[in-house]
């Protein structure tokens, strides 16, 4: 079920309501079968592979917390092994076959290992990656196993969060789910304005600019280098509010029960530098990825020369993580490279920055402006269908300065930069000024009531209610 549709509007009124109206011990029975309903909607079977999972987590949860030793780490990594296995075989197999049949060609063998015709689970790296933190906490000692099946459950499976996060953490999520959660109006309206705010970075900011992105990046041959930064930097606009915004989606609406999900962006594209910007954008992820494997591998605590290795081996697998293709791989790689980049030259940095003594605010502008150009390269990675596409884009930016392509008329092209300011002035304010959204949480009703009334009429107005599932439903 996807949020941006009038069936989870319908979804959503009814769940909430009902979760108020029904008895604290019932609750969890309500959510339970409410989550299972929202994830059968996209496709029914599937909940199978969920059950799965469910069940080894929570049974090894259980004896993990009973054993000692070997015993232990045993079970944590059949657990692990689980999670992995079904990740591997519903998003990796048909890759990593197509791979092996590349290498093996070259030799004039013949792959005999047949290909899958399955359909990626939705969401699948998300609640596993959860599941997975689950089983590591509980083996760490820093969460208990959770004794009720349904309530664990409940912990996987929640709606809000199911399928695109947040990725929490089980000290976070599992004891609110035990908890009574009573009607709260300041509560339920902050939660309300939050999931306003991501309906209108989806609909009028993402579903807009992405009519510009599919139309270049569908035809990467027959656009010019101005065409291709135009629509590389739409899509570093797009994806951020098509994530961001239903992360808010996801927060508000469990903000609206009475549940606190992780904050998951915090204006990345004012971040001064690489490092920054992976500390602002999908900040579930990088946590999950610095304490379950950088973390694990050495971090910070071993020779400068692993350390380096350390994080390129993050950044390689967070590409992998997010789709089996090998742009995704190279996405990966380039972070890397320009974390290493940016920690190998901090110190040059700095001497040359005291040497020429530029302003502190000019000095920051640059920088912000260097990590939005570093990171919307990357992104022609990350968007393009292959690699022989990203290099069709990258080999046309020759041409930057020739008339860029306009789309389906100018009047497209100026609603995008139209919602682009917006969006900007509201998070320029949020990041430098203030927070929260300041005629959302003004003192006087009539103004909170009538930017309620402005956001829903520009949604309504110059929405864009055609543009389908949110980008990372496919990871």
């Amino acid at each position: 079920m996807l949020f941006n549709s009038l069936d989870f509007a319908f979804f959503f009124i009814v769940v909430t309501i009902a979760y108020f109206l029904f008895p604290h011990r019932y609750r969890w029975i309500l959510l339970l079968g409410a989550s299972c309903y929202f994830y059968m909607a996209f496709v029914p079977i599937y909940i199978l592979i969920l059950g799965f999972t469910i069940v080894i987590d929570y049974f090894a949860g259980i004896y993990i917390e009973k054993s000692e030793g070997r015993r232990r780490k045993l079970l944590l990594i059949c657990s692990l092994v689980a999670n992995v296995g079904v990740l591997v075989v519903f998003k990796y197999y048909n890759f990593l076959n197509e791979s092996l049949s590349y290498i093996i060609g070259d030799f004039g063998y013949k792959n005999p290992i047949p290909y899958l015709s399955i359909l990626l689970p939705i969401g699948l790296s998300f609640h596993t990656f959860q599941a997975m933190s689950y089983t590591i906490e509980v083996y760490r000692g820093n969460q208990k196993a959770e004794k009720h099946f349904g309530i664990y459950s409940l912990y996987v499976m929640f709606y809000p969060q199911l399928v695109a996060g947040p990725i929490e953490r089980p000290q976070n999520i599992l004891h609110q789910m035990h908890e009574k959660h009573e009607f709260e109006y300041a509560r339920v309206v902050s939660g309300l304005q939050l999931m306003l705010w991501g309906f209108f970075k989806k609909l009028v900011v993402a579903d807009r600019l992405s009519i510009y992105v599919n139309a270049v990046y569908g035809h990467p041959d027959l656009h010019n280098g101005s065409t291709v930064v135009i629509a590389s930097l739409f899509f570093a606009i797009q994806i951020y509010c098509d994530f961001s915004g239903y992360s808010d989606i996801a927060i508000g609406c469990a903000r609206v029960m009475g549940y606190d999900l992780m904050i998951n962006f915090r204006r990345p594209y004012f971040s001064k530098s690489i490092s920054e910007f992976w500390g602002r954008w999908h900040i579930s992820l990088s946590t999950w990825f610095r304490d379950y494997l950088y973390i694990p591998l050495g971090g910070n605590r071993v020779a400068r020369q692993r350390v380096y290795l350390n994080l390129m081996i993050v950044f390689i697998v967070s590409g992998i993580w997010h789709g089996a293709n090998y742009t995704f791989i190279i996405w990966g790689l380039l972070h890397g490279f320009y974390s290493l980049s940016g920690m190998i030259l901090k110190p040059y940095r700095e001497k040359l920055v005291e040497k020429i003594k530029i302003n502190s605010h000019i000095l920051n502008v640059l920088n912000i402006v260097l990590t939005i150009l570093l990171v919307t390269f990357a992104w022609i990675f990350f968007r393009a269908a292959t690699l022989g596409d990203a290099w069709s884009l990258i080999r046309n930016l020759k041409s930057f300065g020739e008339k860029p392509f306009v789309g389906d008329g100018i009047s497209n092209m100026a609603h995008s930069i139209l919602a682009i300011v917006l969006l900007f002035i509201v998070e320029y304010k949020m990041e430098y000024i203030t927070d929260k959204f300041n005629f959302f949480s003004h003192k006087l009703a009539w103004v909170r009531w009538s930017a309620v009334i402005i956001a829903l009429f520009i949604i309504m107005l110059f929405g864009v209610f055609s543009g389908g599932q949110f980008i990372y439903f496919q990871f």
